[in-house]
């Protein structure tokens, strides 16, 4: 617990610190370059973030907006700059510009207001209309995108490896998400509750895709971030909900490390205890009840998730098994003993975790 309302100083970033790592590391200094940066600036940003908690953020005046359940969203543009929020491009209710960065950025956090709304009866990200604020073009090829605590950061990435970070609107719901998971169960950004933290800002952004694009469990391609890798780089997203440790395969990224079940979990001192690889787990399972409800998956699946996320009971220091447990005593308490509760059971059976 922390001085600031009880929240953690949690910096989420998009790309694992890692694969950043890997390409810090390469002898294209085109690829090395951009990484290195962007590696320092998210340090600076991780302490910024750090110390915000402790000190205590500014207060922010609710809109009146807010009591009417609708979005409140301001762009802002860094102009490839670091400081933030930068200069204000387009506010709400704003006709769209020429860029399309910022009208991406724009439809991105008024398709992840819509959902929380309109399937979770949820008033933006806090749950009382917080405004949403997002700064574009941030830095020089800065190659992420986070959420800071108080709003989203969108690099416009180094052409090499990623594209802008606002292509994908599962980023930028993945992102906001962790601003809902703040404001709720505030999980520890390490281990296993902090590979939930990451599940659910996966399970939440692909919701949102999904939402935004009218498609079913089975029509969904369950990617994270399709659509942000470069054209040279060997793979189709950053993660893969339906078959994790299949993203990518590439001679400079890698291979895409996630694990689908626990007999392959990762125990690992980097990315906090690999909070980005080990998610694959828990996502695995939300994949599988998806697919095993059919429909929607952001209605009958993610109710059961969101029931968890927001009921109350979930630790913030939460193993998978204990969040499995309460995700099967929420579908049993939401639709009873039948369909929904044996697909919950099943999916964490699947995936080798325990749910008694």
């Amino acid at each position: 617990m922390t001085a600031n309302a009880g929240f953690e100083p949690v910096f989420c970033t998009i790309i694992p610190p890692h694969v950043l790592d890997t390409l810090a590391q390469s002898d294209d200094a085109a690829l090395a370059g951009p990484a290195r940066r962007t590696l320092e600036r998210d340090s600076i940003e991780r302490t910024h973030r750090r110390l915000t908690t402790v000190i205590g953020a500014p207060s922010v005046s609710l809109p009146k907006e807010a009591a009417e359940n609708k979005p409140h969203r301001t762009i802002y543009d860094a102009k490839h700059k670091t400081e933030l929020p930068g200069r204000k491009v387009r506010g709400e209710g704003d006709k769209p510009g020429k860029d399309a960065t910022v009208n991406r950025a724009y439809a991105g956090l008024g398709a992840t207001f819509e959902l929380f709304l309109k399937s979770y009866q949820r008033n933006s990200i806090d749950g009382s209309g917080l405004p949403m604020n997002a700064t574009v073009h941030y830095g020089e090829k800065y190659g992420n995108a986070f959420w800071n605590g108080e709003q989203m950061v969108f690099g416009d990435g180094d052409g090499e490896i990623f594209l802008d970070f606002t292509i994908p609107v599962d980023v930028i719901g993945h992102e906001l998400t962790h601003g809902v998971v703040q404001y709720t169960a505030n999980l520890t950004y390490f281990g296993q509750p902090g590979a939930l933290n990451e599940s659910f800002a996966d399970v939440f952004g692909s919701l949102i895709k999904q939402y935004t694009l009218g498609q079913t469990a089975s029509e969904a391609d369950w990617l994270i971030g399709a659509g942000l890798l470069a054209p040279r780089v060997t793979g189709k997203a950053l993660r893969s909900m339906k078959a994790p440790g299949t993203a990518y395969d590439d001679d400079v990224l890698g291979k895409d490390p996630q694990p689908a079940d626990m007999d392959h979990y990762v125990r690992t001192g980097r990315d906090n205890g690999g909070v980005h690889i080990n998610s694959g787990i828990p996502n695995h399972a939300f994949y599988l009840l998806a697919e095993a409800l059919g429909g929607n998956a952001w209605e009958r699946a993610g109710q059961i998730w969101y029931a968890v996320l927001t009921g109350g009971e979930l630790a913030q220091d939460a193993s998978f098994a204990d969040f499995a447990k309460l995700t099967v005593a929420a579908a049993r308490a939401k639709y009873g003993d039948g369909e929904e509760h044996g697909a919950v059971v099943k999916a964490w059976s699947q995936v080798g975790v325990p749910t008694n």
